[in-house]
């Protein structure tokens, strides 16, 4: 495809966006989340996009190769997001130690159950190549793999409903449910996330061994050089994670806080019902916060925010020159669906993903979150080393 069409279609896209949203707009009351979950969805395509925001890309480059920069772009997502979250958070609730949660926040059962989900996940990752989100845009960078990862994904969904039960009576309902600033206070609870932050990225980095500078690419002039560095080289790692910390904190603001499973696990829900397969009740899970699913219509604020996600993530491949479909091949198919059932199951189980639990989750103070970071990198460098090893 030449450049003149890729951009003559992306702007098509763009625009197609841009009229959706005004119509959503100015639709009933009862929708009007739809338009900011679409805007929202569109921002967080292209930042992922555009700077390679993945979290298994991340851990796997330093892991393979020493490179410490996507960790600590995570490192300050949950750092700009947290600063963003205490400015709401003080303001609606000006006393978190009065026994009253954070409204919608991510804040889910902490116990084995989640450290398992967190774990099975990162497997999931590593097998099928990516998370979730990743898997969404790199859908629209025309990814072999991504289609049957998220549709194994809704299979592991479908799976996590039938195992719900079972691990609520278990374990689940007697998890406590832990938001750190409800124990130690706003300002006591941002400096030890900074402070732990810190730490984490001095410790990456000390470890961590930058790649050489790429040269720069000789431009005719600094609008022409501007150009080349927005819309076809890859943002530093650094401005992705700002940006998502930014957004994570306008979407919470707006609308809910930033998460990617809802839509799959609600289809997944609303097709098992259909086929008499949905268990009667499932104990606790609609009392939750987070990705949690529910038998919906088609059109909801999160099916809107990923739509937008993978319809931004596709103009910005396109205008970029990375829109690179191919045929998959037995191999990927595997991998995807394979990969998905681990991703799906994990994420129902913790309700959310790498996005809604483990950033949504961190920024507002849950330690859901925390358990969720280190159970899936465990998970991920596990099964990255003994991928290594075969």
């Amino acid at each position: 495809m030449s450049r003149s069409l890729s951009v003559v279609i992306a702007v098509v896209v763009v625009l197609s966006l841009a009229f959706a949203n005004a119509a959503l707009a100015g639709s009933a009351v009862e929708n009007r989340q739809l338009a900011p979950s679409l805007a929202h969805g569109a921002i967080f395509g292209v930042i992922l996009q555009r700077s390679r925001f993945c979290f298994l890309c991340n851990l796997r480059d330093y892991f393979d190769n020493r490179d410490p920069r996507g960790l600590v772009a995570i490192l300050l997502a949950i750092a700009v997001g947290s600063l963003g979250y205490h400015v709401v958070l003080s303001t609606w609730l000006p006393n978190p130690m009065g026994g009253r949660l954070a409204p919608d926040a991510h804040i889910g059962p902490v116990g084995p159950v989640l450290a398992l989900a967190g774990f099975i996940f990162g497997v999931g990752m590593t097998i099928s190549g990516s998370c979730v989100s990743g898997h969404l845009y790199r859908l629209g960078e025309g990814s072999p793999t991504a289609p049957f990862a998220l549709v194994g994904t809704a299979f592991g969904f479908a799976l996590g409903f039938l195992t719900w039960n079972p691990l609520y009576v278990s374990s689940i309902s007697t998890a406590p449910l832990i938001w750190l600033p409800a124990q130690l206070g706003y300002s006591r609870w941002l400096a030890l996330q900074f402070l732990v932050l810190a730490a984490f990225a001095g410790l990456i980095g000390w470890y961590g061994r930058l790649p050489q500078a790429q040269p720069l690419l000789p431009t005719t002039t600094p609008v022409h050089h501007a150009l080349h560095k927005i819309f076809i080289e890859r943002w530093p790692a650094s401005v992705g994670g700002a940006a998502v910390g930014v957004l994570a904190t306008v979407a919470y603001f707006q609308v809910k806080p930033l998460g990617v499973t809802a839509a799959v696990g609600g289809y997944a829900r609303t097709l098992l019902a259909s086929a008499g397969q949905l268990p009667q009740t499932l104990h606790g899970l609609d009392g939750f916060a987070g990705c949690r699913t529910s038998i919906d219509t088609l059109l909801t604020p999160n099916a809107v925010f990923v739509l937008g996600l993978i319809a931004a993530s596709f103009s910005s491949a396109l205008i970029a020159g990375q829109f690179q479909p191919a045929l998959p091949a037995p191999r990927q198919i595997v991998k995807g669906l394979g990969g998905g059932v681990l991703l799906g199951w994990g994420a129902m189980t913790a309700l959310g993903c790498t996005v809604g639990t483990l950033l949504s989750g961190t920024m507002a103070g849950a330690a859901s979150g925390w358990v969720f970071l280190f159970t899936s990198a465990t998970g991920t460098l596990a099964a990255l080393a003994i991928k290594r090893r075969l």
